[in-house]
C-alpha cells in the first residue's frame, strides 16, 4: 500500500513572481535569443505574427504568448527565467522536448564567447543553504524526494525505481528495462548469495529488493523518510526483512564493512566539494577486493567546469544542491581519492532519454490524480518542463548515463 504523506518544503511551485523590470537587460536577452533561435531548426512565432528559426513546417514549434515578460525573465534571471517562463505561461509548446533537443545540441554556442565571459556576473550564485553539508543534504533531498509517495507512483514502472532504465534491442516494457538496469550494477559489482552488500541511496527500495532476492545482505541508505518508508514497506511485503535493513543514514556517517557497494544516480546529489569524501567512503567501507557500481549522469567535462558555481533553473525547483560530474571528475575522483581501479564502464544515454520520455507521458495521462493529491497547474509546467529539458539534453548528447565498475585491490 503507498501512502500520501503532505510535503513539509516550501512549495516554490505556487507562483511564479513577475520578473524585474530592466530594459537594458531585457533588450540584450532579446538579441540573443534571436540571434540563437534563427540558427535553429525550430519555429519561434509571436503573439504578433513575427516569426524566428530555421526550420520548415515539420519543426518544433515554440509560441511565445507574452514577448515582453518572456525577455524581461531571461534578462533578469539568465539560466533560471527560461523554464519559469515556461512556469509562468509565456511560452509554449506542444512537444516542449522536441523543442528543447536543438538548443541542448547547440547549447555552448547559443551564447558568442566573448559574452560568455561575462556568466558569473549575469547568472545565480548558488544559495548557501544548497549545500551539501549533513544537514544541508537532509533538507535538498526532502525537498524533492518526500514529495509524496503516491505522486511518484503516478509515472513511475511498478518497480518504482526512479533512475535510467536500460533498454535492449527486444525491450518494449519500462519494468523490464528498469530490471536489466539494475541486474547489470549488482553484476557488475559481483552480488550474489552472501554477499554483504551497501547501498548509497535506496529509492523506493528495488535494487535492495533485487539483491536480497539473490540471497544478499543489504544495508540500503537514504536521506528521504517518504522513500524508507515505502521501501520497508514493500521489503516486507516480499519477505525479505531479515535480509534487508533500510537506515535514514548519510553515506558519511556509514562504518561497516562490504564485499560490495552499489549506488546509482545519487552521487549527483553529492556535491563537488564532497566528491572526494564521497569516493574515499566507497573506498574505505569496502573490504579489500571488494567490488563496487556506480551509476551516475555526466556532463561534458568542460561545461561542467564553466557552470558548477552557477544557480541554474533545476538547482532552484528540482534538486537544490545538485551537481553533474562529468566522465574525467569521476575517473580523477577515483584515482586521486582512492585505492580503488576502474575496471568496467558502460554508456547508455539513449536509454535515459527513452525513460524520460515514457515518465513524461505517463506524468501527463495522470495529472488529474496528481491535482488531486494537491499539486497544482505551476507545479504541472515545471514538471513537464523537467521532464522534457531532461530528456532533451539526453537526446542531443548533451547529457549521457554511466555504469563504471570499481574493484579493491587485495591486501599484500
Amino acid at each position: 500500500m503507498i501512502t500520501t504523506t503532505p510535503s513539509a518544503v516550501t512549495p516554490l511551485w505556487d507562483s511564479v513572481a513577475a520578473a524585474p523590470h530592466s530594459p537594458s537587460r531585457a533588450r540584450a536577452a532579446e538579441a540573443l535569443f534571436r540571434r540563437a533561435a534563427s540558427r535553429l531548426p525550430v519555429r519561434v512565432v509571436f503573439a504578433d505574427g513575427t516569426r524566428l528559426g530555421a526550420g520548415d513546417s515539420g519543426s518544433p514549434l515554440m509560441r511565445v504568448l507574452d514577448a515582453r515578460s518572456f525577455f524581461h525573465r531571461l534578462g533578469a534571471h539568465a539560466n533560471v527565467g527560461f523554464g519559469e517562463s515556461y512556469m509562468a505561461g509565456e511560452w509554449s509548446s506542444s512537444e516542449p522536448a522536441d523543442l528543447l533537443t536543438p538548443f541542448a545540441q547547440r547549447l555552448p554556442a547559443l551564447v558568442p564567447r566573448p559574452l560568455q565571459a561575462l556568466r558569473r556576473w549575469v547568472q545565480a550564485r548558488r544559495p548557501e543553504l544548497e549545500r551539501n553539508t549533513r544537514a544541508g543534504a537532509r533538507r535538498n533531498i526532502r525537498q524533492h524526494y518526500d514529495l509524496s509517495n503516491d505522486f511518484f507512483a503516478l509515472f513511475l514502472d511498478e518497480t518504482m525505481t526512479y533512475s535510467s532504465a536500460l533498454f535492449r534491442p527486444d525491450t518494449t516494457d519500462l519494468a523490464d528495462a528498469q530490471r536489466h538496469k539494475i541486474d547489470r550494477a549488482l553484476d557488475v559489482a559481483g552480488v550474489h548469495a552472501g554477499t554483504r552488500l551497501l547501498e548509497i541511496g535506496t529509492g523506493w527500495g528495488s535494487l535492495a529488493l533485487r539483491a536480497a532476492e539473490r540471497g544478499a545482505r543489504v544495508t540500503s541508505l537514504t536521506l528521504s523518510a517518504e522513500q524508507r518508508k515505502l521501501a520497508r514497506q514493500r521489503i516486507a511485503a516480499a519477505g525479505l526483512a531479515d535480509r534487508v535493513e533500510v537506515h535514514l543514514r548519510d553515506y558519511r556517517e556509514e562504518d561497516g564493512r562490504y564485499d560490495a557497494v552499489v549506488s546509482v544516480e545519487m552521487v549527483e546529489a553529492v556535491g563537488s566539494e564532497y566528491w572526494p569524501r564521497y569516493f574515499r567512503a566507497i573506498d574505505e567501507l569496502l573490504v579489500p577486493g571488494g567490488r563496487a557500481s556506480l551509476q551516475a549522469i555526466t556532463m561534458p567535462h568542460d561545461r561542467m567546469l564553466a557552470t558548477r558555481r552557477s544557480h541554474n533553473w533545476i538547482h532552484k525547483y528540482i534538486f537544490p544542491g545538485g551537481e553533474l560530474l562529468s566522465v574525467p571528475a569521476i575517473e580523477d575522483g577515483v584515482r586521486r581519492h582512492t585505492s580503488m581501479q576502474i575496471v568496467q564502464r558502460h554508456s547508455f544515454g539513449p536509454s535515459y532519454a527513452e525513460t524520460l520520455r515514457r515518465w513524461r507521458t505517463g506524468f501527463l495521462e495522470r495529472w488529474p490524480e496528481a491535482a488531486a493529491l494537491g499539486f497544482n497547474d505551476n507545479f504541472r509546467r515545471m514538471w513537464e518542463f523537467y521532464l522534457a529539458y531532461s530528456e532533451a539534453g539526453f537526446r542531443s548528447g548533451y547529457l549521457d548515463v554511466w555504469q563504471f565498475g570499481f574493484r579493491k585491490p587485495h591486501e599484500r
